[in-house]
């Protein structure tokens, strides 16, 4: 596997999980819970360093990406590609999000509590 390929897929599977565990806690309120959403994290990198860390490094986010690069463990030229594997694939998994569930950002915000724990009420107040 490409090292560039492996960063798309850990960083894929990071923004997904993570960012559908509090997707699911928004739209189910208290079913995750902010300890699910940081347990959620925190397998997931756990995951992706086993499954993708002895290809790329598992990087899985550009902050990381620049740290190896200053520390001097990261070839300058090396930098540009990863992060844009990082945020390829953190894009992708936003795009799977919003396309499975839309944006309840929006519903989330506007609605007033009580229309937010009623799931039967998914449309925009």
């Amino acid at each position: 596997m490409n090292k560039y390929a492996a960063e798309i897929f850990g960083t894929f599977a990071l923004v997904f999980a993570g960012t559908g565990a509090v997707v699911i806690d928004s739209v189910i309120p208290g079913s995750v819970t902010h300890v699910g959403v940081a347990i959620t994290f925190g397998l997931v990198v756990m995951a992706m360093i086993y499954a993708v860390g002895d290809v790329s490094g598992a990087h899985l986010n550009p902050a990381v990406t620049v740290g190896f690069w200053i520390a001097g463990r990261l070839p300058g030229r090396c930098v540009a590609p990863y992060i844009s594997s990082q945020v390829a694939g953190a894009i992708i998994a936003s795009a799977l999000l919003r396309a499975a569930f839309g944006n309840i950002a929006i519903w989330v915000r506007h609605c007033p509590p009580a229309r937010q724990a009623n799931r039967s009420s998914w449309k925009r107040c």
